[in-house]
This record gives structure tokens, C-alpha cells and sequence, in this order.
């Protein structure tokens, strides 16, 4: 286990990384000893950083919740990490939403839905029929995932372990949410939420299409996965706040110039273009 000290150290190379755009070589390689629950706890200092920085928390993700990619991990959960008010990016219904591609390193955009809470789900009891009483609404998501720490490491390219990954807060980078259809809010007690799918079209071209049902069947059981993980922590999630259930298709690169368009049929739809 990783001591205090260079748990701040390297949660202060993960901010200097997200301000300067320059990628960090794997923190895994760099001391091969380190641990899931060290990820987690750079993780969490890096968001400490912040958070005092004047960042807002406004809600957590859910990160390889197929087991396809569980097994590319080597590990048999998913993993988990932190939505802050400065990723959030509003997608207007109609319109196109410009993301500048500057505030990235290796952008890629993965197909997801969130669940926005009007009440709170605390402890290792919550179930998922708790996670559909306690959900407001279910909407159409994007994540931008990126690479503060580089994917593949620039000598060996061999890829970044799933300790590298935690630590970068799951990846998580961006988020895309819509506003002005009412679409957008799906009742996720009428709605049969497993059945609920997208196509991901890049410049016109579909690359992506999938269910939510990949998402461990239902993409409610990540969430009631998620309270029992945060229950030790002393954490839980909150009302008001937005759960990224986790993706349903694989990550699709972006770089500047690319248009992509999110139809989630009867949940709307979402556009925009890096920029």
C-alpha cells in the first residue's frame, strides 16, 4: 500500500496532467506494487484537489460494467469515480452542442444512461427496485472518457492497468446531458429501462450501436452496486444527483472536427461536435 505522502504526490500529477494536457506514464509501472484500493484513494485526493479548487461533486460513475471488459482488466467489478460540475456539458434539443476538444488529451465518447436522484441511497442493502424508487428520472448520457494517464505506455505500449484507471478517476473527463425535450426524462418506473438503446453515429457514420441490458443486465444494479461500494467510505449517493450507470457500447476516439449524434429513439436525441 502506497503511503500519504506520495498518494498526494501522484494526485497532484493527475491535476498538473488535466491542466497542462501532458499525459503521465502508468503509475502501475512506476510502483508495481500498488493496489485497487491505492487507485481509490488517488482518486479521491485528486477530487479533494478540486474540490478545493472550487469545484462542485455532482454525482459519481459507473466504469467497466461489461464483463468483456472486466475480463480485459483482470479484475471481476466494476470500478467507480466522481462527476464534478466542471465536466458537465448541456446539450440543447435541435442543436449542436460545440465541446472544445482542448480540453482534452485523447477524447473518447462512450454511449451510456444516467439515473438523476430526488432521494438518497445509503448502505449495502440498497437493492435495485430502492435505486428505481429513489431515481427522479433516467435520461440519455455521453461520457468523455480521456487519458491523463496515457493509455498505452509511450516505451512498452502495453496498456494502462486497471489501477491506472481508478486512479484517473475511472477515466472520466466529460459529461453530456440534454435539456428542452421532454423525452429526456424517462420514468424509470413505466420505462423497461434493459430495453432502452442507442446508435452512435461519427460524421454520419453509425460505428456504435447497443442495449442498456449490457450494462449487467439492468443499468440499475451498477447503481445499487455502487451505494454498497461507497458504504465503507462513509459515503452514499445523494439527491440531486447524477449516476452514469455505465456504457453500452465501446469507446469511440474524437478529435476535432468529428460530429457525432446520440439517437436514443424514444429518448431523444443528442449532437455535438468536438471543436
Amino acid at each position: 500500500m502506497l503511503d500519504d505522502t506520495l498518494i498526494q504526490q501522484l494526485a497532484t500529477e493527475l491535476d498538473q496532467s488535466e491542466k497542462t494536457r501532458v499525459p503521465l506514464e502508468h503509475f502501475s509501472k512506476r510502483f508495481p506494487g500498488m493496489t485497487v484500493e491505492d487507485g481509490y484513494r488517488i482518486g479521491r485526493a485528486w477530487v479533494a484537489l478540486q474540490i478545493a479548487a472550487g469545484n462542485k461533486v455532482i454525482g459519481h460513475k459507473i466504469g467497466l460494467t461489461s464483463r468483456a471488459m472486466q475480463m480485459a482488466s483482470q479484475i471481476d467489478e466494476p470500478d467507480f469515480g466522481t462527476l464534478l460540475q466542471s465536466m458537465l456539458f448541456t446539450a440543447q434539443a435541435g442543436q449542436v452542442l460545440e465541446i472544445p476538444a482542448s480540453r482534452f488529451i485523447a477524447p473518447r465518447v462512450e454511449v451510456e444512461l444516467a439515473f438523476v436522484l430526488k432521494a438518497p441511497l445509503k448502505g449495502t442493502g440498497v437493492t435495485v427496485a430502492d435505486v428505481i424508487n429513489a431515481t427522479e428520472y433516467v435520461t440519455p448520457a455521453i461520457e468523455i472518457i480521456d487519458a491523463r494517464i496515457e493509455q498505452l505506455d509511450r516505451h512498452s505500449k502495453a496498456m494502462r492497468k486497471v489501477f491506472d484507471t481508478i486512479s484517473d478517476n475511472a477515466a472520466n473527463a466529460g459529461i453530456v446531458l440534454g435539456t428542452g425535450d421532454e423525452r429526456y426524462r424517462a420514468d424509470p418506473l413505466t420505462t423497461d429501462l434493459p430495453w432502452c438503446g442507442a446508435v452512435l453515429k461519427q460524421n454520419g457514420v453509425v460505428e456504435e450501436t447497443g442495449l442498456a441490458a449490457g450494462v449487467q443486465g439492468h443499468p440499475a444494479v451498477g447503481i445499487a452496486w455502487l451505494a454498497h461500494k461507497l458504504a465503507p467510505w462513509g459515503e452514499s449517493l445523494r439527491a440531486g444527483q447524477i449516476v452514469l450507470a455505465g456504457s453500452f457500447t465501446r469507446p469511440v476516439a474524437a478529435k476535432v472536427g468529428d460530429l457525432f449524434e446520440a439517437d436514443y429513439g424514444a429518448l431523444g436525441c443528442l449532437t455535438f461536435k468536438f471543436v
